[in-house]
């Protein structure tokens, strides 16, 4: 049965039973396995849904991939231990799931704003720790934040080093084709004092760097919350977005949850052929397993037709 059809004749049957709209909501929005594949990439975090699924992060990657998942990903997968790293990356490929980009940890502190020695040999450092990751995983994408701005230095100053530091890292993981995705994040609910905000911004610095390793986070919620204009700077942005994260505002939830108009958005997407993943880097609007749920059915909502 298609899957839209199932969604609703799923609904329909439990009302006729008496069921309460939250059972109805918990039962029809897959509280059971769905199988019936997503359109798009949409990939949860890893724990995302571990009230229903539990602690077991493997148990997670079949909840997951038993909800009609196609991707997956996790933020902190370079400090779990390496033997850990490669079964959970071999178990959610063995249920179908595609791994996105997990991240190189170069945040907390203004790194790439300074030409510092002490800067540089951290970068290093921290490239090959991500090189490590690819090797185990085969995962070519890795999420950089480039740190807090330097009131001590003009931002022109700031931007050419920062340009000259991706060089540097690019040169190291590029051989391996290792791609470092920086990301821009707000300042006004997130992150005060970050460098890098707008997508106009990481799009200069992208083609200041002139480097295929190099390449963009376009974050919606962040984006939504500093500039705006979403489908249209997604447009202007393009050629140099290496990923996607998801999350409504306010509030930084599943969609539908705020004030983002993702069906629009989500549309776009398909209507490009765009079969990257998505990554779901928010939270959720409602508390405990019935949160978890309204998540998944939010992206049933959402999702295009195919």
């Amino acid at each position: 049965m298609e899957r839209r059809n199932f969604l609703k004749s799923a609904a329909n049957g439990l009302a006729l039973a008496g069921f309460s709209g939250t059972a109805m909501a918990a039962a029809s929005s897959p509280n059971i396995s769905n199988k019936a594949k997503f359109t798009l990439k949409y990939a949860p975090t890893l724990g995302m849904f571990s009230k229903n699924a539990g602690n077991d992060p493997v148990d997670n990657l079949k909840f997951i991939a038993d909800q009609g998942f196609r991707a997956v990903y996790d933020l902190g997968l370079i400090g779990r231990p390496p033997a850990e790293q490669e079964k959970l990356v071999n178990e959610g490929r063995k249920l179908g799931l595609e791994w996105g980009q997990f991240s190189v940890k170069t945040g907390g502190g203004p790194h790439f704003v300074l030409n510092k020695k002490e800067s540089k040999d951290e970068l290093k450092a921290k490239m090959q720790d991500a090189l490590e990751v690819q090797k185990r995983t085969g995962i070519n994408t890795g999420l950089i934040v480039l740190g807090n701005a330097d009131p001590k230095l003009h931002t022109e100053y700031q931007t050419v080093n920062v340009i000259e530091n991706l060089r540097m890292c690019c040169d190291i993981v590029g051989n391996a084709g290792l791609v470092l995705v920086m990301e821009p994040l707000n300042t006004l609910v997130n992150h005060p004092g970050v460098f890098l905000t707008r997508t106009t911004q990481a799009k200069m610095i992208c083609v200041a760097v002139n480097h295929p390793c190099c390449k963009m986070v376009n974050d919606l919620y962040h984006q939504q919350v500093t500039e705006g204009n979403l489908i249209p700077n997604l447009e202007m942005c393009w050629d140099y977005i290496g990923s996607i994260h998801l999350g409504d505002n306010p509030g930084r939830n599943e969609p539908t949850s705020g004030e983002i108009n993702y069906r629009k958005i989500f549309q776009w997407f398909r209507d490009r052929k765009y079969d990257e993943v998505l990554s779901c880097e928010h939270g959720q609007s409602k508390p405990g397993k019935e949160g978890e749920l309204a998540i998944i059915q939010a992206y049933r909502e959402v999702d295009p037709d195919a």
